[in-house]
């Protein structure tokens, strides 16, 4: 594999043992004490220095949280107070007003993002490990220090200022996870550019139209790409993007592989660039609500979305999120397996974990390369301590035998974590009892790119607190979840079940959609004036904790009742034989919408399928009701998924109903051809159903197996 290995083992190390020692250059290194902060608040006096320290060791959990809700100031003022480095005090807390979409936070602050992700760790620890690079090819992890991310931020820094990239130019970075990436995050964050990271995956026009929307003047990406064994071609993908972008200048190119590219007029050499530049950029000293980075995300429109994030609210969100929903300590290894395309990667990955000083592990390949135990693999080799990562992958690595777990040290693990979707209980017992052995706390985790960060998870709690599996239960700090039914209205007490919403600004959330605020407020905050709106659904228990019940349009109603999908899931991903299932909502004549469910069965049961159907039907009349019971089975290879792990359910719907002449985009699949297959499966099956019918068959066989 040393044809994968350049950037690491190659020029990575070539720049930086080229650098001069580290200095902190420029006027945001004037640290001002946390004792000067003014802002409007019901605080007579900004607080002291290590007020939030002091106060955590104080106050219950219940305490703070109280606090976090009623006098929001006064919370979250301290925590930016002690927990930020600002070049200017800011002058007030907030000023949000959720029915018009406005928010803003820690106004007339100055600070700069990279300073506090990098530079005062450099200060205080310069050799302690930031990043884990994970390569896919297994056991040549690379290791990278503090000072030496923040010599190639600074030189890639450089690099962009000495190219035109100015503050507010928006760069688009097209790469897979790797120090460089990071690099290229922080390099925007410390002169001032917004960054749009695009994962290495999307297709040249879904690229393009990413390009295109944010007007980016730039795009960093790399030669190619390597994940699990297989070698994929980046620059050409970006070839073809910016052929319809004209407001790209440059192409910055790196090189994962040896493997030599075409450079074009636009194109730049970037290993070749940095060498020669400076190791020590300036920081630029940014306002709190200067644009940070764009992140699209699929709208309901099908036009992808630019949400926008800025700079101080977000990182201290993220920061707050990554230490205490996890249990981060000093010395940890922490290892969120995300990509940094999404959000999860940009919270989880890079700013939380950096700015907590803390080391952090960006995973290049997949679960089952080389095998199925390659995550528990990694955890025995790098020492993780935190593990976050999605369900789909857990569900796909249950089908294996314990052994690919059971054979790995995974002593090292303290917290465990899902993220992406709400986890099935299946899925959660196993992730608990045979990769944590029982002993390890499991956050289910909701949230969403909108939020910034972690709204609903178990932790943190009280000490000793029950976590209740497949829940993600607790709100964190100053996130006030609201419940709103049908007409509207605010739904109080225990036991309910409604829209959920969010009736308080938090500093992590989104700020706009980048060029269209109108769409911003139509999306988020005209339905239910005065709150958030999430798009899910969720269930306050008896108990007061939250449970996520899927998206609101993935709830149907039959003859009457609402139900959930996501409940409809759960009940069949319990049948052993069951990895993972998909229920949409299609129209009946007779019952208004009847569940849909798409089954994927596990290779030993494939050959049986009417028999776990019928049990499948017992299952969720058992469950749930009879009338929750779907109207059909279609039994599929695999679903539709994005790279992030989302099941597109938007095609199954349009499978389901027999309109698959429109697709609409599947770019973002991560494997197109799924879509034929089930496309085809459901043609047998809809014969099938036909042919019974037309022999008056009582009893209709509602599933289909093709050959897997």
């Amino acid at each position: 594999m040393a044809a994968h290995s350049s950037w690491s083992t190659g020029l990575l190390r070539t720049l930086l043992s080229r650098c001069r020692p580290c200095r902190t250059p420029g006027p945001v290194q004037t640290r001002t004490g946390p004792g000067q902060h003014r802002w409007v608040s019901s605080l007579s006096a900004p607080p002291p220095p290590g007020t939030w320290s002091s106060r955590l060791s104080r106050l219950s959990h219940r305490d703070l949280y109280r606090i976090s809700i009623t006098d929001p100031d006064q919370f979250w003022g301290s925590a930016a107070a002690d927990r930020l480095r600002w070049v200017k005090p800011f002058d007030r807390v907030q000023d949000c007003d959720l029915s018009s979409g406005k928010i803003c936070w820690f106004l007339g602050g100055k600070l700069n993002v990279s300073v506090n992700c990098l530079d005062v760790h450099v200060e205080k620890h310069p050799d302690r490990v930031a990043l884990i690079w994970e390569r896919d090819e297994p056991g040549t992890e690379v290791k990278i220090t503090y000072r030496e991310l923040l010599e190639t931020t600074c030189r890639l820094a450089n690099t962009l200022k000495s190219h035109g990239i100015q503050k507010g130019d928006r760069v688009a970075i097209y790469m897979p996870v790797s120090p460089l990436a990071v690099a290229a995050m922080l390099a925007c964050a410390r002169i001032g550019a917004v960054h749009t990271v695009v994962f290495a995956g999307f297709s040249s026009e879904a690229l393009a139209g990413r390009i295109q929307d944010a007007q980016c003047k730039a795009v960093v990406t790399f030669n190619q790409g390597v994940r699990g064994g297989r070698v994929i071609d980046l620059k050409a993908t970006v070839d073809a993007a910016v052929k319809s972008c004209p407001t790209v200048r440059h192409v910055f190119v790196a090189h994962r592989t040896e493997n030599p590219v075409v450079m074009g007029h636009l194109d730049v050499p970037l290993e070749e660039v940095m060498s020669s530049q400076s190791p020590v950029c300036p920081a630029e000293p940014l306002d709190s609500e200067d644009l940070l980075f764009l992140l699209y995300t699929s709208g309901s429109t099908g036009k992808p979305k630019g949400i926008v994030h800025t700079q101080a609210g977000y990182l201290l969100y993220a920061s707050l999120t990554h230490q205490y929903v996890f249990d981060h300590q000093d010395g940890d290894v922490f290892g969120c397996v995300a990509d940094v395309g999404w959000i999860t990667g940009h919270s989880y990955v890079v700013y939380g974990p950096l700015c907590n000083g803390a080391t952090t592990v960006l995973f290049e390949s997949t679960p089952v390369y080389p095998d199925p135990g390659r995550y528990w693999e990694t955890v025995q080799r790098l020492r993780i301590s935190q593990f976050y990562g999605a369900p789909t992958a857990l569900r796909l690595l249950l089908n294996y035998d314990e052994s690919f777990v059971k054979k790995y040290d995974r002593s090292s693990l303290r917290t465990l974590g899902s993220v992406g979707e709400p986890i099935n209980h299946e899925a959660w017992h196993w992730f608990h009892s045979v990769v944590g052995d029982g002993r390890c706390p499991l956050v289910d985790t909701w949230w969403q790119t909108e939020t910034g960060g972690v709204c609903i998870a178990p932790r943190p709690a009280e000490e000793g607190a029950a976590i209740i599996p497949a829940m993600a239960m607790r709100p964190f700090f100053g996130i006030r979840p609201s419940l709103l039914g049908e007409k509207g209205e605010l739904l109080s007490g225990d036991g309910v079940g409604g829209a959920l919403c969010i009736g308080q600004s938090w500093p992590g959330m989104a700020r706009s959609i980048y060029g269209d605020h109108q769409r911003f407020i139509d999306a988020y905050f005209k339905l239910y004036p005065g709150f958030y709106f999430t798009g899910d659904g969720a269930y306050r228990s008896e108990d007061g904790y939250y449970q996520i019940t899927g998206r609101m349009d993935d709830v149907i109603n039959v003859s009457g009742h609402r139900l959930g999908t996501a409940e409809i899931e759960d009940a069949l991903d319990e049948h052993p034989a069951v990895p993972e299932t998909a229920v949409i909502g299609f129209p009946h004549e007779i019952k208004g919408e009847a569940p849909f469910a798409f089954v994927v069965l596990k290779e030993d049961f494939v050959d049986d399928p009417p028999v776990v159907l019928q049990q499948l039907r017992e299952l969720v009349s058992t469950k749930i009701a009879r009338y929750a019971v779907p109207e059909h089975f279609l039994v599929v290879k695999r679903l539709p998924k994005t790279r992030s792990g989302k099941i597109m359910r938007r095609i199954l719907r349009k499978v389901a109903m027999e309109t698959t002449g429109d697709l609409g985009d599947v770019s973002t699949l991560d494997d197109p051809t799924v879509v034929e297959e089930i496309i085809e499966a459901h043609e047998l099956y809809r014969k099938q159903s036909g042919g019974e019918k037309k022999k008056k068959k009582k009893k209709k066989e509602d599933f289909l197996s093709p050959s897997l």
